[in-house]
This record gives C-alpha cells, structure tokens and sequence, in this order.
C-alpha cells in the first residue's frame, strides 16, 4: 500500500518541520498549529452541514484562535510579531 493511501491516524504528524532554525519548541508549535487548522476544518463542515449554528463555530474557532497564540507565546515568546 503506498503511503499516500493509507488511512492517517489523527495525532499523527502530518508533515515534518524542517529548517535553518529547528527547534523541538518550533516543531511542537508546528503540530499544534497543524490540529488548529483540521479543527478549523471540521467545525465549518459541522457548520456547512447545519450541525452547529454560525455562532457556534464562531466561538469554537475564536477558542481555537485563542489557544494557538498562547501556544506560540509559549513556545516561540521573542519570535517576531504576535498574530
């Protein structure tokens, strides 16, 4: 089976972090920033699909939003602007 089809496990990594200025921080940003975006993606299907509301997704992603710079101000304080 080639591994572009073979079922994911979702806590896997899904693609590797590489460059001049790897750190074990920069790729556990890398990760988290990788489940803000798939979690992004199931709460606007959720939504698409009449499963929660527009509030609801709203708020579940400004959460998300909100986790993930925390994240990165842990991970990576002195790198560069906050987003």
């Amino acid at each position: 089976m080639a591994d572009q089809d073979r079922i994911r496990n979702p806590m896997e990594i899904y693609s590797s972090f590489h460059g001049k200025d790897w750190s074990p921080q920069r790729a556990a940003f890398h990760q988290n920033l990788e489940q803000f975006a798939d979690r992004i993606g199931l709460i606007v299907g959720l939504q698409a699909n009449g499963k929660i509301s527009q509030e609801e997704a709203y708020e579940q992603i400004k959460e998300l939003w909100k986790t993930l710079k925390i994240s990165r101000n842990d991970l990576l304080p002195n790198d560069g602007d906050e987003f």
